[in-house]
């Protein structure tokens, strides 16, 4: 199975955009209300509390530099089935800082087979796994430490609301960069075909084309689904999309777990509201695939490119330089679960 499903990121930016809009037609007092409710069935603390121990003090978005990860996870029953436990793994990772004195928005696309500690277990293995080995919590921990910066909050997403939200919006308009044929939501092979060129696309068309790398690189999918993210926000963003940002929270609904509070969240109105609008400097990992001694392939992250994306990100965060570049080796060799790779070789 083919399963990188989401880079959807910022949902709790789309509940922002849709509550700002939705004030200036009149739906602010329905939607309030609405988003509030499902912000508030959505919450979900991590156990290690409300603060990073890469921080000194609890930070909030309308008073500091934040960071959010969004995670993305297929919890169908197909997967659910394979997974130890019932948890399933990470199908994308993007970490968002925010910058409180500029507005600004930096993104950073995690390929999901990058090679690194995951403090979890004590070894090197895909970050992928660190979702099945200890659930939201390890997924932060290992993020945490491949970046050396702290992740305030997170998005836990499935890809169910992916595809309802693009239809809820009734379609993206999206430049398929190629020919495609690929499997649908619900595994059936060759299910969704589109032509190269610029078209609109629907919710199961959007997730082929986030979900695809048999066409192109890990990297270029990772662009492809920064692309998407864009492209998603834009449509909520336009005049046309208000009426339907009702369905837009019902496709959240249960699909989304997060620490955010619904006051936390509407705390990023000023990034949607500022001068310059709401602006993505996107940031990829560099880095090749290969296959390691035990036969299993693996995306080796360059570790310029790191020290580079550390830096920026630390700087983003109004964090002290690090005095020397953090590893995204352990000390410990990998050991690890061919069972998932046998299963989601791809």
């Amino acid at each position: 199975m083919k399963r990188s499903k989401l880079k959807i990121a910022l949902w709790s930016l789309a509940f922002v955009l849709l509550l700002t809009i939705g004030a200036t037609a009149g739906y602010a007092a329905f939607l309030t209300d609405k988003a509030r409710d499902t912000a508030d069935a959505s919450h979900e603390s991590l156990d290690r509390g409300g603060k990073s121990d890469k921080r000194d003090e609890i930070v909030t978005p309308d008073l500091n530099s934040t960071s959010v990860l969004f995670i993305g996870v297929d919890d169908s029953e197909t997967r659910d089935s394979y997974e130890a436990g019932g948890r399933s793994l990470s199908d994308a990772l993007v970490l968002a800082t925010f910058n409180d004195e500029d507005k600004s928005v930096k993104l950073v696309s995690i390929p999901r087979d990058s090679y690194t500690y995951i403090p979890e277990v004590g070894y090197n293995d895909k970050i992928t796994h660190a979702h099945s080995f200890g659930g939201t919590d390890a997924t932060i921990e290992t993020v945490e430490n491949l970046f050396n910066v702290p992740v305030d909050y997170y998005v836990r997403l499935n890809f169910n609301s992916f595809v309802d939200v693009v239809d809820s919006i009734n379609g993206v308009e999206f430049d398929v960069p190629f020919d495609l044929a690929e499997q649908n939501s619900e595994d059936a092979k060759s299910a969704i075909k589109l032509e190269k060129g610029r078209q609109v696309v629907n919710g199961e068309e959007a997730l082929a084309l986030v979900r695809s790398r048999q066409y192109d690189s890990d990297l270029a999918r990772g662009e492809r689904q920064m692309e998407m993210i864009e492209a998603i926000v834009d449509k909520a963003a336009s005049v046309g999309s208000i009426s339907n940002y009702g369905n837009i929270i019902d496709s959240i609904g249960d699909n989304m777990k997060t620490n955010l509070t619904f006051s936390q969240m509407t705390s990023y109105k000023d990034y949607v509201l500022s001068e310059d609008g709401l602006n993505f400097d996107e940031m990829q990992l560099e880095g090749e695939g290969d296959y390691m001694d035990n036969g299993i392939w693996y995306f080796q992250i360059d570790e310029n490119s790191l020290m580079n994306i550390q830096s920026s990100l630390r700087t983003h965060l109004d964090l002290e330089e690090q005095s020397e570049p953090s590893s995204f080796a352990g000390e410990e060799q990998s050991s690890i679960n061919s069972d998932y790779d046998d299963q989601y070789r791809y």
